[in-house]
């Protein structure tokens, strides 16, 4: 029986690498799940693999836990045999994880083994490269988003900081008034300061005539 090599790489993050041997008749359910048993993600999220082009153009979709809205417009990861997709020796796959919070792999089949290893547990993992980054969950520790933003689980919100709740509004409308009077405040003293000068221009002229006035 055949073994695929597959090469898995985050979208963003090239320099971490995942390299999985798995059986050719195993399901695309056994590589999405090995996937995530070595980045350390939960496996029970709504995810699909893309046929893909060489420039990672999206074709046919294998899914996993669809919504309701395409169930019966895709085939099933645990129903979809790895050799059943594999039409090139360099065959290419687009992996979306996790539709909730969406991140991107690219996933390319490097080698085909002919023959399994009677030693191996299939799917094995043949390589480790690069720490996968840790999701961005809500009500989590401090985490570092794929994308490379970085941010903690609950995400930095002013009004929170402020200790504001939404059923006072007062102390709202008072920060905003402080703001437009700053404003007014800094308008008032340019204004202020442009009429001086000018007071001190007028004054001026009205020097410079008195003295001509007397030379005549």
């Amino acid at each position: 029986m055949a073994i695929y090599k597959f090469k898995i790489t985050f979208e963003d993050f090239d320099d971490v690498v995942r390299e999985i041997d798995i059986k050719s008749n195993q399901t695309f359910e056994d590589l999405h799940k090995a996937i995530h048993k070595s980045t350390g993600y939960n496996a029970e999220k709504s995810s699909s693999f893309y046929v893909s082009t060489d420039n990672w153009l999206k074709g046919d979709e294998i899914a996993y836990l669809p919504n309701e809205r395409k169930k019966d417009r895709v085939v099933l990861m645990e129903n979809s045999k790895l050799s059943g997709f594999i039409e090139d020796p360099h065959q290419k796959f687009y992996y979306t994880y996790n539709f909730d919070r969406p991140y991107d792999f690219h996933v390319e089949l490097v080698k085909i083994i002919l023959e399994a290893d009677p030693h191996i547990e299939y799917p094995f993992l043949a390589k480790s490269a690069g720490e996968a980054p840790k999701i961005m969950e809500q009500n989590g520790p401090q985490s570092v988003d794929p994308r490379g933003a970085a941010a903690s689980a609950s995400e930095f919100d002013f009004l929170n900081e402020m200790n504001f709740v939404p059923e006072d509004t007062d102390e709202l409308e008072a920060m905003g008034e402080m703001g437009i009077n700053a404003e007014e405040s800094d308008e008032e003293e340019d204004s202020e300061e442009n009429d001086e000068f000018g007071d001190e221009f007028s004054d001026s002229e009205s020097y410079e005539d008195d003295t001509h006035k007397d030379d005549y």
